[in-house]
């Protein structure tokens, strides 16, 4: 019987998961993705707090992706925030080996089943050094070895970490407040005021993070951007 529903499968982890009461306000880019997609599109977000691309497979994570996806499905895949972590075996990968060989085997997976796999760069953190400059935070070098998987593989990619950091200067130290699981005690009376945690999103965040993702596909045109809902985005 011929596919009448597409479906957009996320291997990601803490940016991109769904969140449940034990994490509110926490909310991930996968959990609003859909408020972008036309009808006909559904999200399957297999995205889990604190994976890397070593866990999510380890775990049986892209197993459970490899049966259920299926011809013209997108696999969208963002990582980096923890493979990046050395002090923590189960979860590091070298990115200029290990961590592309992963991605090449999320990318595999997705095209034995001839669906479409999207490289999606990792999501920048709060990582300003005073009010207006950010950081060069930790992503960098997985965000280069990601550009060169898509290269050689022939894979989309959407660059949320370019675009994350652009709008983070632009919005300041203050203004990127909003977007972040950072607390003031006008805003949420049950967290100590000036807590911060400068990975993580709440709603409005994930709402305009998803947007810089749709903005990506927007612009890779064709099969990408007939996902997104008319007048998404510009």
């Amino acid at each position: 019987m011929e596919r009448t529903k597409t479906s957009i499968f996320w291997a990601a982890d803490s940016t991109v998961q769904t969140n449940d009461i034990t994490t509110y306000p926490q909310t991930g880019i996968g959990q609003v993705f859909s408020l972008y997609t036309r009808d006909g599109v559904t999200v399957a977000n297999h995205a889990k707090n604190g994976r890397s691309t070593k866990s999510f497979m380890d775990e049986g994570r892209l197993d459970a992706i490899d049966k259920e996806i299926g011809e013209g499905d997108f696999l969208f895949i963002q990582f980096g925030h923890n493979d990046e972590k050395k002090e923590d075996p189960t979860r590091y990968t070298e990115p200029y080996s290990t961590f592309m060989e992963n991605l090449e085997t999320y990318i595999h997976v997705a095209r034995k089943h001839k669906a479409h796999p999207v490289l999606v760069t990792p999501l920048e953190r709060r990582c300003f050094v005073d009010d207006r400059h950010l950081g060069m935070g930790a992503h960098s070098d997985y965000v280069a070895a990601m550009k060169q998987t898509a290269g050689k593989n022939n894979v989309a990619l959407v660059d949320l970490y370019s675009m994350s950091r652009c709008e983070l200067k632009r919005a300041g130290e203050t203004g990127s407040r909003k977007w972040y699981m950072y607390f003031d005690a006008n805003l949420y009376k049950n967290y100590p005021e000036g807590k911060t945690d400068n990975t993580h999103l709440r709603y409005e965040g994930a709402v305009f993070y998803a947007g810089l993702v749709a903005k990506g596909l927007r612009e890779l045109g064709g099969i990408y951007s007939d996902l997104l809902l008319d007048g998404a985005v510009e």
